[in-house]
């Protein structure tokens, strides 16, 4: 652990009332110096290329001219990342670029201790960083996904996932099908894997995920055949080396 230097630290937060809500949060933890609060991708893009990096970060995901991701895409840093946000859907992505933990807002003071202490876990006494076991993160951490952000237009619209009937790829871009319609996601269906609840939802095939409530009939020959309540126009077949999986799953 950091013993004589104190843990240089970046906010990155689009919510002016927010950032400084968390600016209070961590002015209770004497071993953190607060460096910089930025709140835009292009104010971040900026300041991580003029700057050298904290040890760590805390970040929104979603800012008003993007996503905080799209600011390491473009200046890669090394800097550990704890992610705080409104929005559960990024999970798997956020683990995957340097993230420890992931707080949902609003931000608890006791859930901000552990993240830190999570964060302090990762150094050993010579100061130099463990190397993360990202797969482990995931797996310790995961939550299911219980809404998405999509965005129609200029809007944006959140989705619950007990409203989703199925998940699909056309053209290379991954829907969420709804009562309503159906929306374009950021997901791949193997990230959607990852998140989802494996009790609701089940992969039948390539292209196809489907909810357990929105099944309205099964065909079982020659090959098996899901009828949802709401899909696409294209029949959701069941692969066949899924089928006893896929019965197994049923019950």
């Amino acid at each position: 652990m950091q013993t004589e230097n104190k843990i240089k630290t970046v906010i990155i937060e689009d919510e002016k009332p927010a950032a400084r809500k968390l600016e209070r949060l961590l002015s209770l933890f004497p071993d953190l110096q607060l460096v910089a609060t930025l709140h835009s991708v292009e104010e971040g893009v900026d300041w991580f290329a003029e700057n050298a990096h904290p040890d760590l970060i805390f970040s929104d995901i979603v800012l008003g001219d993007g996503l905080s991701f799209d600011i390491f895409e473009k200046v890669p840093t090394k800097s550990f990342m704890i992610y705080t946000t409104a929005f559960d859907q990024y999970t798997l992505k956020a683990f995957k670029l340097n993230s420890i933990d992931y707080l949902l807002k609003p931000i608890m003071e006791e859930d901000l201790e552990k993240a830190i202490d999570k964060y302090k876990s990762f150094l050993p006494s010579d100061s130099s960083y463990k190397t993360l076991e990202i797969k482990s993160l995931i797996k310790e951490e995961k939550q299911n996904l219980s809404r998405i952000l999509v965005k129609i237009g200029y809007n944006l619209k959140i989705i619950q996932t007990e409203e989703v009937s199925c998940f699909y790829s056309e053209n290379k871009i991954v829907y969420l099908q709804t009562k309503e319609r159906n929306y374009p996601t950021d997901f791949t269906l193997d990230e959607l894997q990852e998140v989802l609840d494996e009790k609701q939802f089940f992969r039948v095939n390539r292209q196809f995920i489907i909810c357990l409530n929105y099944i309205k009939n099964i065909h079982t020959s020659p090959t098996y055949k899901v009828e949802l309540e709401f899909q696409p126009e294209e029949e959701i077949s069941v692969s066949r080396d899924r089928v006893k999986e896929f019965k197994d799953w049923l019950v």
